[in-house]
């Protein structure tokens, strides 16, 4: 006798429909008059704009066409998502290039705040990987580059003939969602954007982040705020060393000692201890040299904090693979700027998903699963638990060399 699939429960409502209602019904109204957003909407609201940018990142549409025709197809059922409306292939077009993005921006934060406060735990995360014997927040800092096609080159030339927008992020190790986000062009370095992503670290609390980000003004600028920070060091670094620390029992930690730097001029911490050890990376050991500002950790505790660092290179590749950062559905700031914010919005909507239905495979899983049945009714935690059931154990995040595709 054949097995048969035991189908999740029905609903009233379609799948888009109840991933669109953890969004609080009058959000999106309010932000849109606050932007100034409402004002320059005529038949197609900000509520349908937002709705339709929300269906393409969840079908993984790769242009306009795609997008407008799916809603139009669908317009019967999206008409019932709060009175949505599909839009023509010009209205989408200009919406995403003359309405503001702070309005995605600010819609991102309000919705993430909201159910943050839903579900506490949610927001608490849980202490895992190499650094789950830290209590205190750790807090990873590190950038994406998005290659775009050669009608940017006005606003984001990117070297001498590529086109390329950045986005700079401070994101939660222990809950694995976003703190802070800047959506910027490529040519600007990522040390001057340092002091904004971490201004809103509290004393007690952890920063990691790679070595494009060193200013050591700004290290000393966390050092006095009582921020604990663990880096890469660079290569060019002129320094003394003042102290050797006591040798280590784990034969993989090679020197362990306390340096000042020897440009006076330059303002620095007055003590920074330079780890050299042995990590293992795509299988292989290398060689790699961390400063931090923390003289009391363990040599392995230094080398285990930045390993915790390598997630936010998984979430970043995670969310290309996943979600649409590839082909973009406007070329100009504004409508780059939407299309990010949008993918960071879906990201969480389908995170709180996971956390609600306790998920236990990987996120391109839950996103496939949603994506294939975005128009049926059916319950939507029901039908996560039905299709969740497969043995194995699985990670939100893949291991980076697992993650890693060419071009990314």
């Amino acid at each position: 006798m054949k097995n048969k699939t035991v189908k999740p429960t029905r609903s009233q409502f379609n799948i888009l429909r109840q991933i669109c209602n953890l969004i609080p019904e009058r959000q999106v109204s309010q932000i849109a008059r606050q932007t100034g957003v409402e004002e320059q909407a005529r038949t197609f609201r900000p509520w349908s704009h937002v709705v339709s940018l929300l269906q393409a990142q969840l079908t993984h549409s790769i242009g306009l066409n795609d997008v407008c025709d799916c809603l139009q197809l669908h317009s019967g059922p999206l008409s019932t998502i709060r009175g949505a409306t599909a839009p023509s292939r010009n209205g989408l077009s200009n919406a995403n290039r003359e309405r503001s993005a702070d309005m995605a921006e600010q819609l991102f934060w309000a919705v993430l705040n909201h159910l943050k406060t839903q579900s506490p735990g949610f927001a608490a995360g849980q202490r895992r990987g190499p650094a789950f014997r830290f209590k205190m927040p750790i807090h990873i800092i590190d950038t994406t580059v998005m290659e775009l096609v050669a009608n940017c080159m006005d606003w984001a030339k990117h070297r001498r003939r590529k086109a390329a927008a950045k986005t700079h992020m401070r994101l939660n190790f222990q809950n694995l969602l976003p703190e802070f986000v800047v959506v910027d062009t490529a040519a600007e370095h990522d040390n001057k954007r340092a002091r904004e992503l971490c201004a809103g670290l509290k004393s007690g609390e952890i920063a990691l982040f790679d070595k494009g980000y060193i200013d050591f003004g700004h290290l000393l600028d966390l050092d006095r705020r009582g921020i604990c920070w663990v880096t890469r060091a660079k290569e060019n670094m002129d320094y003394t060393v003042v102290q050797k620390m006591p040798a280590s029992k784990d034969a993989k930690i090679l020197r362990d000692e306390v340096i000042v730097l020897n440009n006076e001029r330059e303002a620095a911490p007055e003590l920074m201890r330079r780890v050299v050890a042995l990590v293992e990376v795509d299988g292989q050991e290398r060689e790699m040299t961390f400063l931090t500002n923390n003289l009391k950790w363990s040599p392995r505790s230094v080398a285990d904090l930045y390993r915790c660092r390598w997630d936010i290179e998984v979430f970043f590749k995670q969310i290309k693979q996943t979600l649409q950062l590839a082909d973009f559905l406007g070329h100009n700031a504004n409508a780059v700027r939407w299309q990010v914010w949008m993918a960071l919005l879906t990201y969480v909507l389908l995170r709180y998903l996971s956390y609600l239905s306790k998920w236990g495979h990987s996120f391109t899983r839950l996103f496939t699963i949603l994506r294939a049945a975005l128009w049926e009714k059916y319950n939507l935690l029901d039908l996560l638990a039905r299709y969740g059931t497969a043995g194995g154990s699985f990670r939100h995040l893949a291991r980076p060399e697992q993650a890693y595709f060419g071009g990314f």
